[in-house]
């Protein structure tokens, strides 16, 4: 069973406050998983983790990251403004976008990010349309299947991300060419990995392509981003990744490879969206209806809108019945929204502790990904967000929109 952060009698007293649906963060959670990260990588002294944008663009969780000396990963020019406007310093600011419109690249400039460019293409690209800076990134895809050991965990030839090794060198040659004194190499080979086996074997495998394109390249090597990949157990029988060994064994790796090849000054970046906060949010929501045809149905006032994840590809998140944690009594369950979609189920056939109309269950897992990919099908207002602060007192942080916010793009236009 996972354990909510929050109680019955805290639910109750928020939920008098705040109408459900909400997502609710977990402010402890967040900043002990931020001082453990960098705890784990201590060891190297340029490391810093840019923490994914796109998995919790709020401002608040944000600002919180950044006081744990956090800096952000940027996908989009959106992303950028928010990180900019938030304080963020242009040397912790990285922009890794891929298909990326020029005007992206002229705003990443303008701020002076770091940017990490996806494609072999885009090096003529950027140049054409805005300065080269003096460091920049590269992102590798080696192509093939990436396994540890005889369990394949991603397929790197069918991602649409990175450059061949080839394109990679030939990059950096055209870069230096270009005025370029510092770079960084980047790679992502699989998602959501539940062992601490998968970062070492990527940070290995990158540090020996490392040491293979400064040998051919003389360029001056300042960083490896390892991107991200670390996962998080969303099945409750999963065990945990833990960084301090997942730290310790990229260092192995490190002192093994770069150390003896005069690469020992290389920094570490990360970019750990989902394993920083996917454990420290829930997705509050209420029962509203208990339907029985040839399955038995609770029906919730939350739906796909508030967390895409199941009805996209099949996610699980644990589900927990507030109040009703070691209740005896069990049934079996299909948990579902309101959209006119039979994908809106949060669980298909989950045996849940007997659940009543009123009932409070918490999603888990939701800290990530969750409220960032939200949509508005069938009018759906997209939800609250509110920081469980380490005082134990709730503070809303993004309000719930209103019908004018829905309205705001085509008032005037035939409305």
């Amino acid at each position: 069973m996972k354990t909510p952060f929050v109680t019955k009698a805290q639910l109750d007293r928020l939920i008098a406050e705040f109408p459900t649906p909400f997502h609710l963060y977990d402010e402890k959670g967040i900043r002990e998983k931020a001082r453990a990260v960098n705890q784990a990588f201590s060891w190297n002294p340029g490391f810093k983790e840019y923490f994914a944008v796109k998995a919790t663009p709020t401002p608040a969780i944000l600002k919180i990251l950044k006081e744990e000396n956090c800096g952000v990963d940027c996908a989009s020019e959106i992303e950028l403004l928010m990180s900019h406007k938030l304080g963020f310093e242009a040397e912790d600011i990285m922009f890794s976008s891929n298909d990326t419109p020029a005007q992206e690249f002229k705003y990443a400039r303008k701020l002076n990010a770091t940017i990490n460019l996806d494609a072999y293409e885009h090096v003529a690209f950027l140049a054409k349309v805005t300065s080269i800076p003096e460091t920049i990134s590269c992102r590798y895809n080696p192509g093939g299947v990436f396994s540890l050991g005889t369990d394949i965990m991603d397929n790197p030839e069918e991602s649409k991300f990175g450059m061949t090794k080839a394109q990679l060198i030939q990059a950096f040659k055209d870069l230096k060419k270009l005025g370029v004194k510092k770079f960084g190499i980047h790679s992502f080979l699989a998602s959501n990995t539940v062992t601490n086996d998968y970062y070492p074997a990527l940070a290995k495998e990158l540090f020996e392509l490392a040491v293979e394109v400064v040998a051919e390249t003389q360029v001056d090597l300042d960083f490896i981003n390892l991107s991200g990949g670390i996962g998080v157990n969303y099945q409750p029988d999963q065990v945990a990744n833990d960084i301090a060994k997942i730290g310790e064994g990229v260092r192995l790796a490190y002192e093994e490879v770069l150390t003896p090849n005069n690469l020992g000054n290389v920094k570490i970046f990360t970019e750990l969206g989902r394993f920083m906060l996917a454990p420290h949010g829930h997705l509050i929501t209420q029962v509203l209806h208990k339907k029985q045809t040839y399955r038995d149905y609770i029906g919730v006032d939350a739906s796909a809108v508030n967390l895409m994840r199941p009805a996209m590809y099949g996610a699980y998140h644990h589900i927990s019945v507030a109040g009703k944690e070691t209740a005896d009594e069990t049934e079996t369950y299909d948990v579902v929204g309101s959209l006119c979609e039979n994908n809106d189920k949060f669980a298909k056939q989950r045996t849940l502790p007997t659940i009543e109309v009123g009932d409070t269950l918490i999603i888990h897992d939701t800290g990530a990904h969750g409220f960032s990919m939200g949509y508005q099908y069938n009018a759906k207002l997209r939800s609250a967000e509110i920081l469980l602060q380490e005082d134990g007192t709730p503070r809303l942080i993004r309000r719930a929109e209103k019908p004018e916010d829905y309205f705001a793009t085509i008032t005037g236009f035939d409305f």
